[in-house]
């Protein structure tokens, strides 16, 4: 991957500011990541579960002076400030969208300047910025680049997870600095624990290499004739993927009668092991 500094507008994203006296202990008791202990100009990585455990809004917390702000999905904004809503009953707490622009920067130089906070999930994914412009020098780049390293770095995002249907750990939010086990109580927190604690993880999305276009997303990944997974988003030559740990190990895989690959990027077999896919 090119070191210089790469500046993307991320429309796909937006915020919802979160403040009021109890903001710290509202968002504590519903989220999978610590805001206890957020700093000003601090992003961490979470998600808002169901009951269930499983993914219905993925979000950054950005701390602020007076609260924080929630980096999420822009189609999902509304109905997670009406989720939070809900949620809200007698606490002090205030949520309202904010218009402020959200952008991110990668390479080998840390943009310079207030409004950047690295990104929590992974080093090479850079810095998420916050009302911020591109930097002196920096080459500009759409979304949709930044999603191509996203994708080459083998993190999924929104497209892969969906809504209401995904566990958190099966979309690698345990090895992303998604969750934070020590917290305490959070919305879907029986479920997620359980499934760590017992190491009952079936399941997880990785990259999947092949020549051409992406096959269509739901297409089954076939270890011989047993079903090993499914193609969730992608694009020439590479693709998301959930696929089951214990028959991709080792297995020759098509996907519509063409040879597949599973690729483990570093970070995951630093944490989970070069034979677990």
């Amino acid at each position: 991957m090119s070191d210089a500094l790469t500046y993307s507008e991320l429309p796909s994203r937006a915020l919802i500011a979160v403040g009021g006296p109890d903001w710290r202990g509202f968002l504590q008791g519903l989220i999978t990541q610590d805001v206890e202990t957020l700093a000003a100009g601090e992003a961490r990585f979470g998600a808002l579960l169901t009951p269930q455990g499983r993914l219905l809004f993925d979000l950054f917390v950005v701390g602020r002076a007076d609260g924080c702000w929630l980096d999420v999905l822009a189609d999902s904004r509304e109905a997670l400030i009406q989720r939070l809503t809900m949620y809200r009953l007698r606490a002090k707490v205030e949520i309202a969208a904010d218009e402020t622009m959200v952008s991110c920067a990668y390479g080998a130089a840390r943009p310079v300047g207030a409004g950047w906070t690295a990104d929590p999930r992974l080093s090479d994914l850079g810095w998420r910025g916050y009302g911020v412009s591109a930097p002196a020098g920096a080459v500009v780049a759409d979304e949709a680049a930044r999603e191509r390293r996203k994708l080459a770095l083998g993190v999924p995002g929104p497209a892969d997870w969906g809504s209401d249907k995904t566990y958190p750990i099966e979309a690698n939010f345990d090895l992303l600095n998604g969750i934070d086990f020590k917290k305490g109580c959070f919305v879907g927190q029986e479920t997620t624990s359980r499934m760590k604690r017992r190491g009952q993880v079936k399941s997880r999305m990785l990259p999947i290499a092949f020549a051409g276009q992406a096959p269509a997303p739901g297409s089954e990944i076939l270890a011989g004739s047993l079903r090993a997974g499914e193609v969730l988003s992608g694009g020439e030559g590479r693709a998301m993927a959930l696929v089951r740990l214990d028959r991709v190990a080792g297995a020759e895989l098509s996907v519509d009668g063409r040879p597949v690959r599973v690729e483990r990027p570093a970070w995951f077999a630093a944490q989970v092991g070069q034979d677990a896919a």
